[in-house]
């Protein structure tokens, strides 16, 4: 007998849908329609095609962001990724213990973003922060606040403590996936630990890291709320990452033109760079597959 297909479940899909295109469709229209405009106020529009557009590729201030932005997306990757597998395959894999690694693993990850800023502004000031105090009572010159090194060394591990944890649990899902006959395998053949990670372990893992690393870089590249409340941007504007600049361009100086071309350029460099990491990943599966 022929299937015929039901199409009613698209029903139930079509207030959502509405929603979705309601909340997001309009908005992008809006910045689309302020990225080629120009307004002295008052409701009233001039026609400025692509300057915006070129203003800001032409901008110092932001490729400086742009800069700061990259690097610190590549720090962040090449810490939490590795010490996220570290910590997943330190993590028991039966009993009770499991449930409590879970739990606090998971912590870091349900604090607010400006809570976050918030602990480690506390935690880094010299006078009541026990990571600040602690340096201080060293003999350490420590004040992320005037030096811009240690306002990156504070951001990076703000970041690290916060976002490790989601690298972890990932990494640990795909360790739970593998079965146990190939760790009996494994040690029939007296294979060595290193071997087991790399011949057994880390490929079963290869699709959650993909995943991992998508997320963690998009929100590393994105990122705004926690550097903002620990350091505004400072000491200058050595942690002004591409969020932060254009907030400050849009709000702080109400420059909505070239703040819509700012954010569509922004959009569109993360868009272009998660295809990028997504297509080379997964063509190192299927080349490793074949």
């Amino acid at each position: 007998m022929e299937k015929t297909q039901n199409n009613r479940a698209w029903l139930l899909l079509l207030p959502m849908l509405a929603v979705v295109l309601f909340s997001a469709i309009i908005p992008l229209m809006t910045v689309v329609n302020y990225s080629v405009q120009d307004t002295f106020g008052q409701n009233v529009f001039f026609w400025a095609g692509l300057d915006w557009f070129r203003e800001i590729l032409s901008s110092d201030r932001v490729h400086g962001a742009l800069g700061r932005q990259i690097m610190f997306s590549g720090i962040i990757l090449a810490i939490e990724v590795p010490l996220g597998i570290i910590v997943a395959l330190s993590m028991p894999k039966r009993g009770a213990w499991v449930s409590v690694c879970l739990v606090l693993m998971s912590l870091p990850l349900l604090i607010p973003w400006n809570v976050v800023g918030t602990i480690w502004q506390i935690l880094g000031r010299p006078d009541i922060g026990l990571v600040g105090y602690t340096l201080d009572s060293l003999g350490i010159d420590y004040n992320y606040t005037q030096d811009a090194l240690d306002a990156w060394i504070t951001v990076v591990l703000m970041d690290v403590w916060h976002w490790t944890s989601l690298v972890a649990l990932l990494a640990y899902a795909g360790l739970r996936s593998i079965p146990n006959a190939y760790y009996q395998a494994a040690k029939i053949d007296q294979a060595s630990r290193w071997k087991v990670f790399r011949y057994i372990e880390l490929p079963k893992m290869r699709g959650v890291l993909t995943i991992a690393i998508l997320l963690r870089f998009m929100d590393s590249f994105k990122i705004y709320t926690e550097p903002f409340v620990l350091t505004g941007g400072g000491p200058g504007s050595s942690t002004t990452f591409l969020s932060v600049d254009l907030v400050k361009m849009a709000i702080g100086q109400f420059d909505l033109g070239p703040a819509a071309a700012f954010s569509i350029m922004y959009f569109l460099v993360i868009l272009l760079i998660s295809w990028v990491f997504y297509t080379v990943m997964t063509n190192i599966d299927k080349q490793e597959g074949m």
